[in-house]
């Protein structure tokens, strides 16, 4: 029997899941909501409404039209949030750029995106100056200025606020295929130049329904809701900050934008504007409880979803004693990005450690995710706690294609599940464990170390700030596990290599660790190499301490 087609009306309206829908629920419900930036600006969602028409003429009038593209280079503002909507809505493309590549890098991004406009905060004017001459597409510079500073370089159109002030304030958005490209972003990996992202408005409404739905699901504590004050802790230039500021504006939430990242001003912030959600990566969450701003400001009920990194039991303890409540959340750049959340499901039975390694957790699958962990075969491993594979995913926003690369394309998408790269497992409960990236993995004498585990297992000695572990080359056994630790000042001097070892003991006893995973070479370091966007760079650990490092300083 062939398909019926579901009749309609010649006039009814099909509904495109376009950007644009996102913001009827709060102009009908909250348009008098604020959005707050830093203590410089403030404004009602009905001024963003009509912000959105006048950046979509100032855009027109630079020859933005469907199909073009607009770069961003800013800090987390409520710019960025009116760019998120504005330049999609008119059928172009959003470029968020990783202000924090090398400027080779950012160059190649923009080239390699044919970026028609560039808006660029007064900070990253040097990057910009010292790459003019390669930026072979760029036909129009827009600044932008903190407080509207009236000074203007060269070759540029005007300033982002005296431009929107002169454009007119109505603006028609027109209705497209919901299949059209909406954001671009690149994503680094270990060998060659980055790679193109993309999403589509169907992707990117599809993506807030999920995250809004998943949210929504438990009866208190781990929850985004209307009576929530949201705040960015993950640069909106990386994967949407997650995806959150679109379901936030669907949600008509109090929103606020703290621009660059520093301890004191995100604490005054969290204070003054009652933040109660945010999500960061875990060197942002241990950056706020490390600063000196940070006993004086009372923490407690702010809800935070950690990812990009695992989080460890040691840092989930810490964040607990303030007040915060945290958890999981995972995913990349290619999967939109959220596939898990760490929510603790009603009617388990835990006690208060059990609790806080469910937290760490990489989570149960969102609605709408088909995740499975897999074999070389791609036959699903069993769902035991212990049998590992590789976390493969189908959801209705991954992204399709690199663009420009269909080799990477077709490794990224065989077997019609995207690859994530990551080994796990899952447990009867159906959460999901990442025991570590393929490339991460620990071989020692035909056994595989997780340096994830043995992370979490390191942090939880209260001497230990933060940890890193990472595989070095051994002669005998292939690899062995090197713990790199940064130690908490106030008890630096009491806390040493066999400390380390002597601990790490009890977990063997317990049958929660192999002896043999236990580190010979424990190193203590001020600092622990992060990547771009926060994360631990263990490619550059490895460059760094693979060969030669002393055993323990």
């Amino acid at each position: 029997m062939s398909a019926t087609k579901m009749p309609a009306a010649s006039s009814a309206y099909a509904y495109p899941l376009l950007i644009k829908q996102l913001l009827h629920t709060p102009m009908a419900l909250a348009a008098d909501q604020e959005i707050v930036y830093r203590d410089q600006f403030r404004y009602r969602y009905r001024d963003f409404h009509s912000r959105l028409a006048r950046l979509a003429n100032l855009l027109g009038g630079l020859g933005v039209r469907h199909g073009s593209t607009v770069a961003v280079m800013d800090w987390d503002s409520h710019r960025y949030l009116e760019c998120y909507f504005a330049v999609p809505m008119m059928g172009a493309t959003l470029l968020t750029v990783n202000v924090r590549l090398s400027p080779q890098q950012i160059a190649y991004c923009l080239n390699h995106a044919k970026a028609d406009v560039l808006l660029v905060h007064r900070d990253f004017l040097p990057v910009i100056d010292q790459l003019r001459g390669e930026l072979a597409t760029i036909g129009h510079l827009v600044l932008i200025a903190d407080g509207g500073d009236p000074m203007l370089p060269a070759g540029f159109a005007g300033e982002y606020e005296g431009l929107l002030a002169a454009a007119d304030g109505a603006h028609e958005f027109p209705e497209f295929d919901e299949n059209t490209r909406a954001t671009s972003f690149y994503t680094t990996g270990t060998t060659g130049q980055p790679k193109a992202v993309a999403f589509s408005h169907r992707q990117i409404v599809l993506h807030t329904l999920g995250i809004g739905l998943n949210f929504a699901m438990p009866p208190a504590g781990q929850r985004f809701h209307w009576g929530d004050v949201y705040m960015p802790l993950t640069p909106m230039f990386h994967v949407h900050a997650w995806g959150f500021p679109f379901l936030a504006t669907l949600l008509g939430v109090k929103q606020v934008y703290p621009g660059r990242y520093q301890a004191d001003s995100l604490l005054r912030l969290i204070a003054k504007e009652r933040v109660s959600f945010s999500h960061c990566v875990p060197a942002i969450l241990q950056m706020v409880l490390d600063a000196s701003e940070s006993a004086a400001t009372d923490l407690k009920g702010w809800k935070v979803v950690v990812g990009g990194s695992a989080m460890t039991v040691g840092l989930a303890r810490r964040a607990a004693e303030r007040g915060i409540e945290t958890w999981c959340g995972y995913g990349m750049s290619e999967t939109g990005p959220i596939l898990t959340s760490a929510q603790v499901k009603p009617g388990l039975i835990l006690d208060g450690e059990e609790h806080l390694s469910l937290r760490c957790k990489t989570g149960k699958p969102l609605p709408l995710v088909d995740l499975r962990v897999v074999d070389a075969d791609m036959q699903d491993v069993p769902h035991d706690g212990k049998s590992v594979g590789e976390v493969v995913a189908r959801a209705p926003w991954l992204t399709q294609a690199y663009g420009g690369d269909s080799a990477a394309t077709e490794q990224l998408w065989r077997g019609g599940y995207l690859h994530t790269q990551d080994v796990g497992h899952i447990d009867a409960h159906g959460y999901v464990q990442i025991t570590d990236r393929l490339k991460d993995v620990i071989k020692s004498g035909g056994e595989w170390v997780s340096s994830l585990d043995l992370e979490s297992l390191i942090s939880r000695h209260p001497a230990v700030a933060e940890v890193a572990v990472i595989g070095v080359p051994d002669t005998r056994w292939g690899e062995r596990p090197l713990a790199l630790i940064v130690p908490c000042p106030e008890l630096k001097a009491a806390v040493n290599a066999e400390t380390i070892q002597t601990h790490l003991l009890t977990f063997v006893a317990a049958g929660r660790l192999s002896k043999s995973a236990i580190p010979e070479r424990v190193l203590f370091v001020e600092a622990i190499d992060k990547t771009s966007v926060g994360k631990i760079d263990k490619k550059l650990l490895r460059q760094k301490y693979g060969a030669g490092a002393p055993a323990s300083a």
